[in-house]
């Protein structure tokens, strides 16, 4: 019978402490606070502790402690592949990072499927605080975090009685783009617009939808296209809104199609994200349509994809938005009162819009 390997014991920081001679408390200082001992000290203690294989203090022991993870909760309502794909959520992504970095805190995604209401994922996260990042007025997910005691940050949507927000005034940017186009003569337009509901409707948006959206950003998006195509002489109920749940290229793509088979005669195409934008541009070609003489397209965001398609579109500061609302997070104990932040935003005037054809003008390709 071969004989037992007797494994050796892993050190704990009671051995290390004798080894090296020194209290637990200066071992412990040497990877809690640092600043605490010399360099030479914490360096003999590090290098002594890789020799005898200590990993370190536990960090679950030390949250339990010390009632803190070092580290900020960012629910976001998407599958996980969503926040490294999507370029405003990559570009927010960063932000929020960079502040979590300079704060020395860690950051936890906590990414939920838009069309389930299991909450267990918010409610095991093991964080400090929270920053929401756009999600709708009803969803269960953000109720979890709010029924939470830890401090929260709310980006863009929604607006919560005594939260923090961070955001931009949607209403006067598009109604900006809005004025733009207006200017330019076009009263034939289309919209394509992001999911408003958690409830899934590829298809076109009745008024009715439009107006009682939970989520308040497209909301108000449509809203202030409503009231400057309305002031301009055009009935907003004529107006075709076509929503997409899945924000991909592929939808904006396939939503450009469905209302312009609907309705050829539209001159623009008005979209509430880049992203929808550059797929309507690719069904704008695939159908032979010339951009902007046959048909303008604007977008939204300012992303760099929509930069250099030449897009004409809002651009708004993703990634300070990102890096404001970790700070808010971050200095939450320091401010009684909920805070409010508004970025500014631009209207970039691109390639992508000009006056809208004449009849004789049209463009019915090879």
């Amino acid at each position: 019978m071969a004989r037992p390997m007797h494994a050796r014991r892993p050190a704990t920081l009671a051995s290390l402490a004798a080894e090296l001679g020194v209290s637990r408390t200066t071992v412990s200082n040497a990877y809690n606070r640092p600043d605490q001992l010399s360099p030479e000290l914490r360096r003999r203690v590090l290098e002594t502790a890789r020799r005898l294989g200590y990993p370190g203090p536990d960090p679950v022991a030390r949250s339990l402690r010390t009632r803190k993870a070092g580290a900020v909760g960012l629910l976001l309502t998407e599958n996980l592949s969503y926040a490294f794909r999507d370029p405003a959520a990559i570009g927010f992504l960063e932000g929020l990072a960079l502040a979590c970095e300079g704060a020395g805190q860690g950051l936890h995604l906590v990414p939920v499927n838009p069309e389930r209401e299991d909450v267990t994922a918010v409610h095991s996260a093991g964080v400090d605080g929270f920053v929401v990042y756009s999600v709708p007025d009803d969803d269960p997910h953000l109720a979890a975090v709010l029924s939470r005691p830890v401090p929260t940050v709310v980006c863009d949507q929604p607006r919560v009685e005594g939260v923090d927000l961070v955001g931009i005034d949607d209403h006067a940017a598009i109604a900006q783009l809005a004025g733009r186009l207006i200017g330019l003569g076009h009263r034939n337009i289309g919209v394509l617009c992001m999911r408003l509901a958690r409830d899934r409707n590829d298809g076109f948006a009745s008024i009715a939808r439009q107006r009682t959206a939970h989520f308040h950003v497209q909301r108000a998006r449509l809203s202030a296209l409503a009231d400057s195509f309305e002031a301009a002489g055009v009935d907003w109920a004529r107006v075709p809104v076509v929503e997409r749940f899945d924000h991909t290229t592929t939808s904006g793509e396939s939503a450009a199609a469905q209302l312009l088979d609907a309705n050829p005669e539209v001159t623009a195409l008005i979209c509430t994200s880049d992203i929808l934008a550059l797929g309507a541009l690719a069904e704008a070609r695939r159908r032979g349509l010339r951009v902007p003489h046959d048909l303008t397209i604007t977008g939204f965001d300012g992303i760099a994809e929509a930069e250099r398609a030449g897009l004409t579109t809002i651009r708004q500061p993703v990634l300070e938005k990102g890096r404001a609302a970790g700070k808010l997070l971050l200095g939450a104990a320091d401010h009684s009162r909920p805070r409010q932040i508004t970025l500014d935003t631009e209207l970039v005037l691109g390639s992508t819009s000009a006056p809208p054809r004449t009849t004789e003008e049209r463009w019915f390709g090879p």
